[in-house]
This record gives C-alpha cells, structure tokens and sequence, in this order.
C-alpha cells in the first residue's frame, strides 16, 4: 500500500497542478473560436501569458453587475450595484465596455478568483487543523471578496459571486445566499473541491463523510443537484486517485469513473477521435456547463494522463472554459503522478505564497 507520505505528495502535486492550470489558461479564458487564440497567441499558449486588450468573443457588457446571471428584467436588483460597490472595488468601469477581457491587465502568471476562493479556503482549513467548517469558510469569504481594495487582481466575478452578494444585501442569511442562474451547474463549482477533500482523507474521514461535506461546501454557492451528482463521483475520482495501491493504475481509475458517472467510454472516445476539437468543442460544447465540461476534462486528463505539461497546454488552446477545465485537470494529473508541471508553477506569480499555503495545509493534517 501507499504511504502517507506517498499520498502528502499526491496532494501537494495536486493543488499545485490546482494553480498552474488556472493561470496558464487566463489569457485565453472563454476564447470560443480557437483561431482567435492562434491569431492573439502565434503557435498557441504554451508558458505564462498575461491577459490581451482585447478578447474578440467577450461578452462581460452584457452580464449584469447587480445579480448573478446576464441584464434581464425578470429579476428584481439588490438595494445598491453589486460589481464596484460591494465586490469588485473599482472594476465596476471595465463592466460596459465591449470586448473587454474578463481578466483586464492581469499579468503573466497570476491565477484568477475562483483559484484565489480555493487559495482562501487553503487557509481556512489550515487554521483549524484541516478540518471544514462551513461558517469559518463563508465569514472568510464575504470578508475576502467586499475587501477594499480587492485582495486579488481579477476583474471579473462569475454569476454565482455576484448572485450570492446580490441575495446577502437582500436580507437572505449567509449560508443560503447561492443564486441559481442559468450557468449554476458549472465546472468552476469543482474548483474549491480538491483541498476539502484531500485534507480530510489524510486525517481518515470516511468518503462518505467527506462527499456530504463537498456538498453542503458546493451547495453554499453552486445550488444545484446536476453539478452535486458530478461533485460526488469527482470526490470518488480523487479519493480513488489518492489512496490508490500500487496495484491501481490511474488510467483504469478514471476509466471507471468515467463509465460510472457518465456512461462513457474514454478508449472508445480517443480511438474514434479526428483530433481533441473534435470532443472538445464537437462532441462536447467547450463552454462551462457540467454536462460538456466534465466529460470533456475527463477525456483530456486520461489521453494525456501521462504527459501532464502537454495536458494543460492543450487544454488551454481549446478555449471556452479552458480555466475551469484546468485547474479541475491539474488536480487530476497531479494526484494521479504526485509530480505537477515545475516549469510552469515556478512561472506563478504568487508561488512562494501558494508553496506555504499548501505546506501549512499539510503539516496541520500531519499534526493532527
């Protein structure tokens, strides 16, 4: 059997892999036709880039900066704006502005806000020795996010940051702030997932135990029984993938996931594949919702399960939700080698902090 040691460097690989799919992918986040990509970036992403001027498929004008969700009449707006006045402090200006990219000026190497959401809960779990607890996360959350200035560099906040903050001004009590919005069942739900789950696993709590508490954790801003299902059978994936024997080839782990969750064949998938566009983008939509992007990340992670750096790398040059995608892959490639792409996570632009962060992590789970 493995080791805890062995399964500590699973961890760390894993949220390591967390970050540097995330900012990898940042300049060319929901970039929906592939060739704008090869237009900005000749020969594709393949290092860290910062974020262009321009985004030639943005469509944050149209998203609404008082609720989750886009600008619609149908929903009744919160006493003040949510984007600039209560999260986003001075990104409010960059909101009307056509093809503005969602992650205006960030610079090469710097991870997005749901990455910074994860890093946030990192800390949290560290603080009480690993352990989750949904009122320590949600105070941290709301006083991370109305933070003046903004404690990350990002621009844009998905609907479901900008539902919860919407419904918390409204009167609604903390813990049942998430909005439901028509991109509610989304892969970005996943990304906080990984740090619960292997923390817990390291101190021994039961996977049953643990699959209750991602759910109570996505539920907080992802209310959604679709994405919750998906949830369950990824929190499987990852306890599969970290206290696997040396018996258990990862490979075979996600093919049964994949066959498990979804009823799909991953040797058929990439035998009858022209090329990745073909599933990604053909087969499956590359946009953010759970039903396209969990297949499709599975399908990436287990054609390149070997070759981690060109996972992510082709990941990113597909585009639509390539960020999410990512840093749910990075998790995967690094839990299923215990190693993470080097090259690129020395490219971060906070990796020493990441570095301690992931460390305090693991020394509370050990001590405990």
């Amino acid at each position: 059997m493995v080791t805890s040691t062995d399964r500590q460097d699973r961890k760390k690989g894993a949220v390591m892999g967390m970050y540097v799919g995330d900012a990898l992918a940042m300049p060319v986040h929901w970039y929906y036709n592939p060739l704008d990509i090869e237009k900005d970036f000749p020969g594709g992403i393949r290092t860290m880039m910062a974020a262009p001027e321009r985004h030639p498929s943005s469509i944050m004008a149209v998203h609404s900066v008082s609720h989750g969700g886009r600008k619609t009449g149908a929903v009744s707006e919160p006493r003040c704006q949510v984007v600039g006045e209560v999260i986003l402090k001075g990104k409010a200006q960059f909101w009307g502005q056509p093809n503005r990219h969602y992650h205006h000026r960030m610079q090469a190497g710097e991870n997005t806000l749901n990455a910074h959401c994860a890093r946030l809960l990192m800390r949290t779990l560290s603080g009480s020795a690993g352990t989750y607890h949904k009122a320590q996360f949600l105070d941290a959350y709301i006083d991370f996010m109305i933070a003046d200035p903004p404690r990350h560099p990002d621009t844009y906040a998905e609907s479901y940051h900008r539902g919860f903050f919407a419904n918390l001004i409204n009167g609604k009590p903390k813990d049942r702030c998430g909005a439901v919005t028509h991109d509610t069942a989304s892969v970005g739900g996943l990304v906080s997932i990984a740090p619960i789950v292997v923390a817990a696993r390291l101190k021994g709590t039961p996977l049953a135990e643990v699959q209750a508490i991602c759910r109570e954790h996505l539920f907080l801003t992802h209310p959604d029984d679709s994405l919750a299902r998906v949830c369950r059978d990824y929190v499987a994936l990852l306890d599969a993938l970290l206290c696997r024997d040396e018996q258990q080839l990862p490979g075979l782990l996600l093919l049964e996931c994949a066959k498990t969750s979804l009823g799909l064949n991953l040797d058929s998938l990439v035998a009858g594949a022209d090329d990745d566009f073909d599933v990604v983008g053909r087969r499956f939509s590359s946009a953010c919702y759970i039903s396209e992007s969990w297949p499709s990340l599975l399908y990436l992670t287990y054609k390149y399960l070997d070759r981690p750096k060109q996972a992510l790398i082709v990941n990113t040059n597909l585009g639509g939700d390539n960020v999410h995608r990512g840093a749910v892959m990075g998790v995967l490639l690094g839990l299923a080698s215990g190693e993470t792409v080097v090259e690129l996570f020395e490219q971060l632009t906070a990796r020493q902090e990441i570095d301690e962060e992931i460390n305090a992590l693991l020394s509370a789970v050990t001590q405990r």
